[in-house]
């Protein structure tokens, strides 16, 4: 009888445990730390905007995907499974991963994908973190579908440093296609061409009114007056950057890339992908005689083709049928409104939360960012710029993802044929980078990296160019947060520009767009053990290569060395 009663006893901590997994999203519960579990089952749903009904991968059958809503310090397990005919990763974007390093997620960087009919179970911590963050797949184009919103709330009984808002409500910009979008990189990177554009942009999933066939597929949010509502603003879209004003109304910046900032406010914003933004709405006092458009449109100065269209959903007072008013957005091309925005933003810089700037620098850095050329091949024609392929690079290195993991390599010691570690410090060629582009704009290839010791403080200036146009890139650093101590247009000079750099309270991200035909330094310090990888967030720019990774040697305690991998990594 004891025996029977012990194995029942086995089995239902099993069966617990296994329900566990299955759990979507457990409400946040009053302790110092909890482990949340998530199931993430990855399948093809049937969704239809624009008129148009197609299968599109999901997390759930949600789309976007699972909303995750944790505390500071708790602990995340996510149980993907993978039921798609292709291979999937996901990436925490904004998590440190100290500690779970093998759960950042790019393919091929810090593990293989997870094949069809294949499981992972991602593990980490939220340290020291609290604020908007997001999660997506990190493998071709998947994440145009594959999104969702991460909310890290502060630890139980910490006050928000700003006023407590009556409601919180995640906004997510993303892109729809009405076509494949793995057929359209694929058919891209075959021809050399640009890819075709996407047919509408979204707001949690909707395009709006502004679109055909779509009032019924609009975000509404309905308010009280005299309230004041906390909005979480996430650009997943795949290649824009966006402006987003809400009509008649001013709002609060508060918060970027999970990182508190010095309130301001404004009518009008850039978010870039990647990046998230929190502002705090006020409402009006009294009940309005009319309903208000919140809309975002994108900014470029591409020269190529570009979705030039515009997501709107409803700010409702009442369920009335009132009059729309409609914000006015800057031009797409209105680089003067981007860097209004950008340059007011500071670190809150508090005793709570305080700027931890790096004042003395181990190691510059110069890194000229922007696109380029490849020859076409005998079997072309290629349809790039005068017959080439375009391509992308940083220092002129365009990036080439190996056939098994980085991370697994510098784990086991087996370099060769993986990554090498002579990624260059300065362009090799350097040229008048705003200028009149050189007549050469091939690119070289490699997996090359920049190799440092642990603790490593670094200044970086990235500089963008004009070779095939100036434009915008907004850089993602992978598992470290850093400073933007200093922007600027034209070419970066190191004798003048320094001087100008803020040192005091500069707005910390993990995320931050070069400016088109500009540069931007920031400061950090690798203390995070592994190999992360830092690219361009516009998708179509990472497919031709502008990406590269840091590699960072274990420090000298045991809390400052990688893990060993966990049993279930995927194999490549």
């Amino acid at each position: 009888m004891d025996g029977a009663l012990s194995n029942s006893h086995f089995m239902s901590q099993i069966l617990l445990y296994t329900f566990a997994f299955l759990v979507l999203a457990l409400p946040v519960v009053q302790s110092a730390s909890v482990t949340r579990y998530y199931n993430f089952d990855v399948r093809l749903q049937n969704v239809t905007r624009l008129c148009k009904t197609k299968s599109i991968p999901t997390v759930n059958g949600q789309f976007p995907g699972t909303k995750i809503i944790v505390r500071e310090d708790d602990r995340i397990i996510v149980r993907v499974v993978n039921h798609l005919n292709y291979n999937v990763t996901f990436h925490w974007h904004g998590i440190r991963q100290l500690g779970s390093q093998w759960s950042d997620g790019p393919s091929y960087v810090t593990q293989c994908p997870i094949r069809s009919d294949q499981s992972y179970v991602y593990n980490f911590t939220v340290t020291g973190q609290r604020g908007t963050l997001w999660w997506h797949a990190h493998f071709s184009w998947l994440r145009v579908h594959l999104y969702g919103p991460l909310i890290i709330l502060p630890k139980e009984g910490v006050a928000y440093p700003f006023p407590q808002p009556y409601k919180e409500v995640p906004i997510m910009f993303g892109e729809w296609f009405n076509s494949d979008p793995e057929a359209v990189i694929k058919q891209a990177l075959q021809t050399g061409a640009g890819p075709n554009i996407s047919d509408a942009y979204t707001i949690n999933g909707l395009p709006g009114p502004l679109y055909n066939c779509s009032a019924k597929d609009t975000f509404k949010l309905n308010v009280k007056p005299g309230r004041t509502y906390l909005l979480r603003l996430i650009n997943a879209a795949l290649n824009s950057e966006l402006f987003f004003s809400i009509a008649n109304h001013s709002f609060t910046v508060v918060e970027t890339d999970a990182n508190y900032v010095k309130p301001f406010s404004t009518n009008t914003l850039l978010i870039s992908p990647g990046q998230t933004i929190n502002i705090l709405l006020s409402t009006h006092q009294t009940t309005p005689s009319s309903s208000f458009l919140m809309m975002a449109s994108p900014y470029t100065t591409t020269a190529g083709t570009f979705d030039n269209t515009t997501v709107a959903g409803i700010l409702k007072y009442t369920a009335k049928i009132l009059p729309i008013n409609k914000p006015t957005l800057p031009s797409f091309n209105d680089t003067g409104a981007a860097t209004n925005f950008t340059t007011k933003l500071r670190s809150l810089a508090s005793p709570s939360y305080p700027a931890r700037v790096p004042l003395k620098v181990d190691r510059y850095f110069f890194f000229t960012v922007g696109l380029g050329t490849d020859p076409c091949p005998k079997n072309g024609p290629c349809q790039g710029p005068n017959g080439t392929k375009f391509a992308a690079s940083i220092n002129n290195v365009s990036f080439v993802r190996p056939s098994i993991a980085m991370l697994e390599a510098q784990y086991y010691h087996f370099l060769e044929g993986v990554f090498t570690a002579d990624f260059p410090g300065v362009p090799l060629i350097p040229f008048n980078y705003t200028g009149t582009p050189p007549n050469n704009t091939f690119v070289s290839h490699g997996t090359k990296v920049v190799k440092l010791k642990f603790n490593t403080s670094v200044e970086l200036v990235m500089q963008d160019t004009s070779i095939q146009g100036a434009e915008s890139h907004p850089l993602h650093l992978h598992g470290h947060d850093f400073f933007v101590v200093g922007q600027g247009f034209g070419n970066f000079n190191p004798y003048k520009d320094p001087a100008q750099f803020n040192l005091i309270d500069p707005n910390e991200r993990n995320t931050v767009s070069v400016p088109s035909g500009g540069w931007v330094a920031i400061r950090f310090v690798l203390d995070n053990p592994g190999v992360w990888l830092m690219h361009c967030h516009l998708d179509v720019h990472l497919s031709w290569g502008l990406a590269m990774a840091w590699v960072v040697e274990d420090g000298p305690l045991c809390n400052q060395k990688l893990p060993p991998p966990p049993l279930d990594l995927p194999k490549c």
